[in-house]
C-alpha cells in the first residue's frame, strides 16, 4: 500500500520507523508478519518468563496504584532488592535472581541511596550483594515523549533508556512515577496511548519487565479497583499488571485491633488488573516503619530514618480457637439468650448479636473479628437464619439456627 507524502511523512513520525521505498521512491508498509495457527508449532511455544510473583514479567508493563506517600516506593524497592538478591524478602516467590534498572524521576541519588541503605539495614544485608544486580539512576527533565509544534514525539529519555538497557542488560526496568516520564496529556487517551506504546516496545524489544508506579485519582481507593489510576484508561489498558496500594480502613483497623493512630502503617496490596495469570483474591499486607540509616553528622547527630516496608501478616479471627471453644459458642447460639430470644446477625441486633456470644468465649477478640466467624458460618450452611417468634415481644421475627450435622469435630 502506498502513501502520499503527507501520510508517509506523519507515519514515520508516528511510527519511529524508517521507511522502505519501492521503485517509485514512494514510502509503503512494512508487511505484516503473519503465520498460519493450523501449522505453527504450539507445542514448542515457551512459557511466561515471570521474574516475581504475579507482579513482573518478561515482555509486559506492570503498574501499582495509590496515593502520594502510601508507600508505593517502599514497597517496590523491597520487591527490586528481593530480586536482585534472590531473597524472598517481601513474601512473594522469584523465580530467577534478576537485574534491576531503576530510574527515579523523583528522588535526587543521595534520596535513593538512603532509600536502599535503610532497607539494607533493615533486612541485614551485605551491600555487595546488590553489585552488578542493582542499577539506580535519577535523571531530571528527560522525557519519553513530549509535545513538539503541536506533534508527539518521542523525547530523549527513550534513547537513553535504550542505552543503559543495552549497557547493564537489566531483566527489569522500573520508571518511578509514570506521570514524570512524559509531558502529553494524562487525560487524553491518544497521549497516554502514545506514551504505553513506548514502554510497551522496550519491554518486547529487549524481552525485560517494565513497571511504573502510578498515582491514584482523587477521593477514596477501593483496593482492587482497576480505574483507580489517575488520567486517561490508556494508562490501565496498556498495563496487564496492575496493583492497587491502600492504607488499612476504619474497619479493618477494628478487625486486626490496629488503633487509628497506627492504621497509616500499614497497607494492603491487590490484584486490580491480572490478564496474563490467575487473579488472586487475597490481599497481601505490608507494615511501613522508619528504619535510621546511622549517618548522623556533628550538625545532625540524629541522621535520618527512611521508610522500609516489611511483610505483615493479619492476625486470624480463628486464631485462638478449638472445636471445644467454638461448640460451646454454637451451643449458645442454639439455646437463644437469657430471655429465650434467638440471635441475630443483623448490624441493628444489640441483645440479640450473635458476635457477643464468640467474644464471650474468647474475650480477646474484636468486635469485627467476632463478625467475621459468624459471617464464616452463614456462608457454610453451619448457621442459618429462618422464621422463628420473639417471647419478648411477641412477634414474628427472624433468628438463627445451628445445623448440627456441620458442626466441627
Amino acid at each position: 500500500m502506498t502513501l502520499g507524502r503527507a501520510e508517509r511523512e506523519q507515519w514515520e513520525r508516528e511510527s519511529g520507523q524508517d521507511r522502505y521505498t519501492n521503485g517509485n521512491g514512494q514510502g509503503v508498509f512494512e508487511p505484516l508478519d503473519v503465520w498460519d495457527a493450523g501449522r505453527a508449532n504450539l507445542s514448542a511455544i515457551p512459557p511466561r518468563q515471570w521474574l516475581l510473583g504475579n507482579q513482573f514479567c518478561r515482555g509486559y508493563l506492570s503498574s501499582i496504584t495509590g496515593a502520594g506517600a502510601v508507600g508505593k516506593t517502599a514497597l517496590r524497592l523491597l520487591q527490586f532488592i528481593s530480586l536482585a538478591t534472590g531473597r524472598e524478602l517481601s513474601g512473594q516467590h522469584v523465580f530467577k535472581r534478576s537485574r534491576v534498572l531503576m530510574i527515579s524521576l523523583e528522588d535526587d541519588d543521595e534520596e535513593m541511596g538512603r532509600r536502599i541503605k535503610a532497607m539494607l539495614d533493615c533486612y541485614q544485608i551485605p551491600q555487595s550483594e546488590l553489585d552488578d544486580y542493582l542499577f539506580c539512576c535519577c535523571p531530571k527533565g528527560s522525557k519519553l515523549a513530549l509535545l513538539h509544534q503541536r506533534q508527539r514525539i518521542i523525547g530523549p529519555l527513550k534513547a537513553q533508556i535504550c542505552e543503559a538497557i543495552e549497557r547493564f542488560e537489566p531483566d527489569l526496568l522500573s520508571l518511578d512515577p509514570f506521570v514524570k516520564t512524559h509531558s502529553l496529556s494524562e487525560n487524553d487517551n491518544g497521549d497516554m496511548d502514545y506514551v504505553c506504546d513506548l514502554l510497551a516496545a522496550i519491554a518486547i524489544d529487549y524481552n525485560i519487565a517494565v513497571d511504573t508506579p502510578h498515582h491514584v485519582h482523587k477521593g477514596t481507593l477501593t483496593p482492587g479497583d482497576a480505574n483507580a489510576g489517575r488520567g486517561a484508561s490508556g494508562i490501565k489498558d496498556a498495563a496487564r499488571l496492575v496493583y492497587t496500594l491502600s492504607t488499612m480502613s476504619k474497619e479493618e483497623g477494628e478487625q486486626f485491633d490496629i488503633g487509628p493512630d497506627d492504621r497509616a502503617s500499614y497497607v494492603r496490596l491487590d490484584p486490580a488488573k491480572i490478564n496474563i495469570a490467575k487473579h488472586a483474591s487475597v490481599a497481601i499486607w505490608f507494615r511501613l516503619h522508619s528504619q535510621p540509616i546511622g549517618n548522623g553528622t556533628e550538625d545532625y547527630p540524629g541522621g535520618d530514618d527512611m521508610q522500609v516496608a516489611r511483610p505483615w501478616t493479619p492476625p486470624s479471627a480463628w486464631e485462638g480457637t478449638s472445636s471445644p471453644s467454638l461448640n460451646a459458642v454454637l451451643d449458645d447460639l442454639a439455646a437463644g439468650n437469657d430471655k429465650g430470644q434467638r440471635y441475630s446477625d443483623a448490624g441493628a441486633a444489640k441483645d440479640r448479636a450473635a458476635w457477643r456470644v464468640i467474644q464471650n468465649h474468647h474475650p480477646d477478640k474484636t468486635e469485627e473479628q467476632c463478625k467475621a466467624i459468624i459471617r464464616a458460618w452463614l456462608k457454610t450452611g453451619l448457621l442459618y437464619v429462618d422464621d422463628c417468634k420473639d417471647p419478648v415481644r411477641r412477634e414474628d421475627t427472624r433468628g438463627i439456627f445451628v445445623n448440627n450435622t456441620k458442626r466441627p469435630s
